[in-house]
């Protein structure tokens, strides 16, 4: 019994690895595509910004985040208003992924720690970046879904970027009683105003 035991062990160990060590191969490969696209000087910085958001919202589970980061503010809403809000997001997630790497293009970085958490079915994948004098931790949390993998959140510095937008999202919200339909409006200001400074 004791045997049999180590055995599923052994087979349960090896294939939580195998998802995470996937995982990590196809994270890899999308990094080094947005990477590549800022240090490719030979592309204008809207081109870049349309590769990369092209990028963040086939590989994101934009949908499903932005969801979640509306709080009660989703059940609410009409259709017609929370498809405009999930848009208006999908691009406000790439402004951010794309700002955020832009600053590390020049670094050197490895994928390390890559482990799956069988509860919640992720994939943590942990990226450290090193600088001149120091390094830094992202960690991807990368979900397989449909034969697919999708990325559902990363922390910078233990700090989660999703929990972050929902607590920015929430206070935004209550700025306007909970109306999808305005605190869209005025995500759609928001990124405008990002995109004019990431491409200039």
């Amino acid at each position: 019994m004791k045997l049999l035991s180590k055995i599923i062990f052994c087979i349960f160990l090896t294939t939580s690895q195998l998802y995470a060590d996937e995982a990590s191969d196809w994270l890899k490969t999308e990094i080094d595509f947005i990477l590549e696209a800022y240090k490719n000087t030979e592309i204008s910085n809207e081109k870049r910004f349309v590769m990369i958001e092209n990028t963040v919202n086939y590989n994101f589970a934009g949908t499903g985040i932005a969801k979640f980061i509306s709080g009660g503010a989703w059940k609410d809403a009409s259709k017609k208003t929370k498809e405009k809000y999930i848009k208006f997001f999908k691009r406000h997630l790439a402004l951010n992924i794309a700002s955020i790497m832009q600053g590390y293009a020049n670094q050197e970085y490895n994928l390390t720690n890559s482990k799956y958490d069988t509860k919640n079915k992720v994939s943590l994948i942990d990226m450290n970046i090193f600088t001149n004098s120091s390094s830094i931790t992202i960690t991807w949390r990368v979900k397989q879904s449909k034969e697919r993998f999708y990325i559902i959140d990363l922390l910078v510095a233990d700090i989660s970027l999703v929990v972050t937008k929902r607590s920015e999202f929430n206070s935004m919200l209550k700025n306007v009683n909970n109306d999808l339909e305005i605190f869209s409006e005025l995500l759609n200001k928001q990124n405008e105003a990002s995109y004019a400074l990431l491409i200039k």
